[in-house]
């Protein structure tokens, strides 16, 4: 369920930055291109997810 959700807010903020970023340079939005950024942000996520520890810390 995790990473249905990092999905999908991903998929939502990636496509939102892709067409307003889109409009402000001028070009045409693509659905495709703003996808294949979330689904390669959403491997990144949950790559950078289980590299970083949470291990308590021990002094």
């Amino acid at each position: 369920m995790r990473i249905f959700w990092t999905f999908f807010w991903t998929f939502l903020l990636v496509n939102m930055v892709t067409y307003v970023v889109s409009s402000m340079i001028g070009v045409t939005y693509h659905f495709a291109t703003g996808t294949t950024l979330a689904v390669i942000a959403t491997v990144l996520i949950l790559l950078i997810a289980q590299l970083i520890p949470d291990d308590p810390v021990h002094h």
